[in-house]
């Protein structure tokens, strides 16, 4: 009787092992960077960025047609909406965005989706861009191509490329939250609906990585794309700035610029985008952009003039790095005052 049960308790240890191991995340992400590319890109921002979609304004109609493309992307790959959420939607009513001197605007939604993670699944990375851009003006759409167009569908293929490696047993061990905001361009609303209404506790949430502009060059760039300004990483965590080094040497090879992040930058860049939503909360956020150019929120932003080689390298990074935070043994520390 007792080696029978012996028997069976290390039939059943081996068992647990073995379902760990199933689990385990592979040691490097190459095989999923490489899912995420520049026609795929490309082909979703000719949609999101088009016309049709009437420069996507906070709560108008071509907004919410850029957010039923998103959704039906992600039904397609069968990437759900977040456990305890009822769809793929987070209401944001017209009277949140409510602002002095500000343009009155309508009801509008953040957009989530979402891949559970499996042995820290309580865990979460937030990887978010904003969706909304400015509107029309005077007739004419301003497509918003870059701003942010190109964060937008960076998500998409960051969701994609999670999704498919869960889907060979190589999900991620945290669980990732895809973040697509709304209103910022009018004040960051989104990301701070999201922030005083989040939908897992904010103690649980261990990153945020934001994407907000990743397809042009800027003018101190002029003679390459392969660089990407990376803000806010070192502000708050030791450790989500050596993430994102490592993952660009080990994946990409951009030359990282920190320019904006200067504590004394007179852009003041790193409270201009949704990570600062999350970092102000304590939250260790890492910032991705291409710098300003001379379509900066005018009507010349258009999917034409996107540099499809650096938004796939600079895609790539942001999802190397969601993917070394959500599979590392420990969560990010938090070791630094944001000052």
């Amino acid at each position: 009787m007792r080696n029978s049960i012996m028997i069976l308790l290390m039939a059943g240890i081996a068992s647990q092992s073995c379902t760990a191991q199933k689990q385990k995340a592979p040691a490097d992400a190459a095989a999923y960077v490489s899912t995420i590319t520049a026609a795929e890109l490309s082909k979703h921002l000719h949609i999101v960025a088009s016309d049709e979609m009437q420069g996507r304004n906070t709560g108008e109609p071509g907004q919410k047609k850029a957010g039923e493309y998103l959704i039906a992307q992600y039904k397609k790959d069968g990437i759900p909406f977040p456990t305890g959420a009822k769809d793929y939607y987070q209401p944001i009513p017209a009277s949140f965005f409510v602002k002095t001197f500000a343009p009155k605007l309508g009801d509008s939604e953040n957009i989530w989706a979402f891949i559970e993670g499996s042995d820290k699944k309580d865990e979460i990375v937030v990887v978010s861009a904003h969706y909304d851009h400015v509107g029309m003006k005077n007739g004419e759409v301003y497509n918003g191509a870059d701003d942010d167009g190109s964060g937008t569908v960076a998500l998409l293929e960051i969701a994609q490329a999670f999704q498919e490696a869960k889907k060979k047993g190589h999900g991620p061990r945290r669980s990732v939250l895809i973040l697509h905001v709304t209103g910022e361009e009018h004040g960051l609303h989104g990301s701070r609906f999201y922030s005083e209404n989040p939908l897992f506790p904010l103690k649980n949430t261990v990153a945020n990585v934001n994407i907000d502009m990743i397809g042009r060059r800027d003018t101190f760039h002029p003679d390459t794309n392969n660089y990407v300004y990376v803000i806010g990483s070192d502000r708050l965590s030791t450790d989500l700035h050596n993430v994102t080094e490592a993952a660009n040497d080990k994946y990409t090879k951009l030359a990282l610029d920190y320019k904006y992040n200067d504590l004394n930058d007179p852009q003041r860049f790193y409270y201009r985008s949704d990570h600062y939503n999350f970092a102000k909360n304590g939250i260790p956020s890492v910032f991705f952009f291409n710098g300003t150019h001379e379509d900066y929120h005018k009507p010349g932003d258009d999917p034409e003039k996107i540099e499809y080689d650096a938004l796939e390298k600079r895609t790539r990074l942001a999802f190397a790095t969601a993917w070394e935070i959500a599979n590392r043994e420990e969560r990010l520390k938090v070791d630094k005052d944001g000052k």
